[in-house]
């Protein structure tokens, strides 16, 4: 991979002073992709891998300063064993191979969600990424792998009952310690989910409560950073109220 660009986007906040966006993303249809073309559901994977590439490279020229993939929810151990283990083992590479490109590129990476039932390998390769990035500032990458909303809402909340302040900002910070982030769990602006279907399948849901939703048909080793640009710009043209009304209307 090159090194991530800075670009002229509209969208970018460098030099505006706006807000940098949370940006989560279902990337659904490695799998229907593959089927397509005739391949195993693991060239579907790959190539699932590649639109990482160009949402990360992406990500920092177009405003975004937290990007969330759904990688591996804590469902997908229902699916076959051999594609399991296919996807922590390209997990496992993409992390050796890029560590050291998201460290020069400015990017710090975490995984969020369990980790006591991942291969030991896996944890090894993670803690390595996580330590090799953690002085990145131009853009918070998370993978969210093992990962479920519920759960982690579940544990923030037994979490609680020993805690001294009840607020949301409290529990924003035990949600993600339970999720492994380190940090309070950061709202989301804009939720992406490819591949025409739409829900949310329990991915960020107490972050999201007010995201904006995004929907798009294609499939995930289709999407590019055009298809990016468009889920934002139809995010800047919608106007988000948070349950107030317009101040005019009020008026």
């Amino acid at each position: 991979m090159n090194p991530i660009r800075t670009t002229n986007s509209p969208f970018s906040a460098t030099d505006s002073g706006a807000r940098l966006l949370h940006v989560a993303v279902i990337p659904d249809g490695n799998g229907r992709w593959a089927a397509a073309r005739g391949l195993p559901r693991t060239a579907g994977h790959q190539a699932g891998v590649e639109a990482v590439h160009r949402m990360v490279e992406a990500a920092p020229g177009l405003g975004i300063g937290t990007l969330s993939l759904y990688v591996f929810s804590a469902d997908n151990w229902e699916r076959p064993r051999a594609e399991v283990s296919g996807l922590f083992g390209l997990l496992d590479r993409f992390l050796e191979n890029q560590a050291g490109y998201f460290q020069q590129a400015g990017v710090r990476l975490n995984v969020i969600g369990r980790r006591d039932r991942l291969p030991p390998e896996l944890r090894r390769a993670v803690g390595i990424a996580e330590k090799l990035t953690a002085a990145g500032h131009r853009l918070h990458l998370r993978l969210a792998v093992d990962y479920s909303a519920q759960d982690a809402i579940l544990r923030a909340a037994c979490r609680m009952i020993s805690s001294l302040e009840i607020s949301r900002r409290e529990f924003a910070r035990v949600l993600g310690q339970a999720s492994f982030s380190g940090e309070p769990s950061p709202d989301v602006d804009l939720l992406i989910r490819t591949g025409g279907e739409q829900r949310l399948s329990d991915f960020l849901l107490w972050e999201s409560a007010y995201a904006e939703l995004f929907f798009s048909p294609k499939l995930w080793p289709e999407f590019q950073t055009s298809d990016l640009r468009t889920a934002l710009e139809e995010f800047h043209r919608r106007e988000r109220r948070f349950g107030r009304i317009p101040e005019a209307v009020a008026g």
